[in-house]
């Protein structure tokens, strides 16, 4: 087990990451809105999973090795920094919508929510990233149990943390759509308030090389 203290710090920066809005956030709530929470529950499933394969990469020293090569790591990178791109254009072009608002998009099997929700966290390597530079900070060789068991009690505090909160959202998506609707000026804000965070992560996540 790691330090308590380190265990609680971990646990709060997990926590001020997954309120950061994200691809993961945006694709749980169109989801849900259009579909459903029950389709939000399964997009997330497949969210989830997507941070277990990376928290297990990252625990075994997968995640150092795929960094350590370079056409890997840049393949990674500037793919997520694509698909921030186009979610951040989705947003801010013209006759774009914000997540929040209610439309009718086309009925996705369980599988394809599931499927869609694992690609869109695989897609952002900024979760390999966190897991390679910031997880160990957090573990103590010297202390209590092996690296590996600190490593994977840490890993799936930050899972346990992510997949609860983006629950909540998905949960409140539909009170979060009517306040929306109720207010279209609140609407233009939203939309490009997220697609400009969305467009400067992609940017930053282009042009930044390793660290």
């Amino acid at each position: 087990m790691p330090e308590l203290s380190n265990w609680l710090a971990y646990a709060l920066i997990s926590l001020g990451m997954v309120l950061t809005p994200g691809p993961n956030m945006i694709y749980l709530i169109s989801r849900s809105i259009c579909q459903g929470r029950t389709a939000g529950y399964v997009s997330l499933g497949g969210v989830a999973l997507g941070f277990l394969v990376y928290m297990l990469c990252a625990a075994l020293g997968i995640t150092a090795l795929v960094m350590a090569v370079p056409f890997a790591y840049d393949a990674l990178r500037f793919g997520g920094a694509l698909y921030l791109a186009y979610m951040a254009w989705q947003a801010i072009r013209p006759g774009g919508r914000s997540p929040f608002q209610v439309r009718e998009l086309p009925k996705d099997t369980p599988r394809k929510l599931f499927t869609m929700g694992l690609v869109t966290n695989l897609l952002n390597p900024k979760v390999a990233v966190m897991y390679l530079s910031l997880l160990p900070q957090f573990i103590d060789p010297n202390g209590h149990g092996s690296v590996l068991a600190q490593s994977l009690v840490l890993g799936f505090t930050q899972i346990l943390i992510s997949v609860s909160v983006n629950a909540v959202i998905a949960t409140m998506a539909g009170s979060i759509a009517v306040f929306f609707v109720t207010r279209p000026g609140w609407q233009v804000v939203q939309r490009w308030l997220m697609g400009s965070v969305l467009m400067g992560l992609a940017v930053r996540m282009a042009v930044e090389g390793r660290r």
